[in-house]
């Protein structure tokens, strides 16, 4: 089995996570949506997977499009 690091991005509700996700397809950033790894302990039970290289993207467009984050976290999948 494959491993690689990823940005997890975990949110308060569902809406914001959807949210994310319709942002990132729209603008061509990678990244699915995956359960909250037990290892984190937060948000709605989903959560945003995608490449390390994608995390300050994912924090502007989060920002500029209004999205309520519980953080971000650096994991290994």
């Amino acid at each position: 089995m494959k491993t690689e690091q990823r940005v997890i991005v975990v949110f308060p509700t569902t809406t914001d996570a959807l949210h994310l996700e319709y942002v990132c397809r729209a603008q061509g950033v990678p990244g699915r949506m995956i359960p909250v790894p037990g290892s984190i302990k937060a948000g709605c039970g989903l959560a945003f997977s995608a490449p390390p290289e994608t995390e300050q993207r994912l924090r502007a467009l989060a920002e500029a499009n209004s999205i309520r984050v519980d953080g971000f976290y650096r994991r290994v999948l």
